[in-house]
């Protein structure tokens, strides 16, 4: 049995300038340390990273200037030529086509229908994340769309995933745009919970969202994933970003699934921290 349902997010790696600018950054920020190696397709260099000796992302140098700096999230899939059929039927782009990772896997990337970029994994070797929902490991994903009818549905499609839409009450792990706009305005945008087919939808079965980019954003600003890494403070995870040269976007602040922030590691590239919330015995 495969370590990850269909459609389930599997895998985070950022695209970065200086790739050991990137190590001294991330290891010092979540305490990862990392192993040297090639990218999926042999275009080196990659690290991948891991934390308490579990694998849970890689860092890739650019090769091309003109890509973005950016973090990037895999879905699971067990059938990755059938999987970019759907995108394409559902009114997605193929970016890239799907490439043999030697024996790891295979690999596509992808944009929604909003231009949201996206890739897709099909495990060979290499099934994905070895720890989530932990300290130092990723925990949450979720696309920011001005187009939310046609990216809910596109979804909805070729993941089958199902949707649970949040009162305009409810704060979201991720209903945050990396502006640090004002949190009123965010909650009321909305947000959806995506559950994968098969199970009860709702927050205890969610595996990512989709929020909305309101106008209180700058028109230029595009469609994309934001991937979150859990923390033990968030707090003190903020200060260190910016201690390490890195930025905050949205200072900290509660939601009802802990204390989330959305930081800039030192070369630009975006991605939130949460720390869980602790229950009235003192476990997270």
């Amino acid at each position: 049995m495969a370590a990850f349902a269909r459609s389930a997010p599997c895998w985070v790696d950022v695209q970065l300038p200086d790739l050991e600018a990137g190590k001294r950054f991330y290891g010092e920020l979540f305490g990862w340390t990392f192993r040297a190696g090639e990218g999926p397709r042999g275009e080196g260099p990659y690290a991948d990273a891991y934390s308490g000796g579990k694998l849970v992302a890689a860092l890739a140098a650019k090769k091309d200037g003109r890509m973005p700096t950016a973090w990037g999230i895999y879905f699971s899939t067990d059938d990755i030529a059938a999987s970019v059929a759907r995108i394409r039927e559902a009114g997605g782009q193929v970016i890239t086509e799907p490439v043999r990772a030697g024996p790891a896997g295979a690999l596509a990337q992808a944009a929604d229908p909003g231009g949201a970029v996206f890739g897709l994994w099909q495990a060979g070797d290499r099934e994905g994340f070895q720890k989530q929902n932990e300290p130092g490991s990723f925990c949450w994903t979720e696309v920011h769309t001005r187009q939310k009818d046609r990216v809910d549905a596109f979804y909805e499609e070729v993941f089958g995933f199902q949707g649970t839409d949040l009162d305009e009450s409810e704060v979201a792990p991720g209903d945050s745009d990396d502006s640090g706009a004002d949190e009123a305005e965010l909650e009321a945008s909305g947000f959806r919970m995506w559950s994968p087919a098969g199970t009860e939808p709702g927050p205890d079965t969610a595996v990512g969202g989709r929020s909305v980019i309101t106008d209180a954003f700058p028109a230029e600003m595009p469609s994309y994933f934001l991937c979150y890494f859990a923390v033990e403070d968030c707090n003190r995870a903020a200060g260190n970003a910016v201690r390490l040269g890195g930025r905050i976007s949205a200072p900290p602040f509660d939601i009802p699934y802990g204390r989330m922030a959305v930081l800039q590691d030192d070369q630009g590239a975006v991605f939130a921290v949460l720390q869980p919330p602790v229950s009235e015995n003192g476990a997270e």
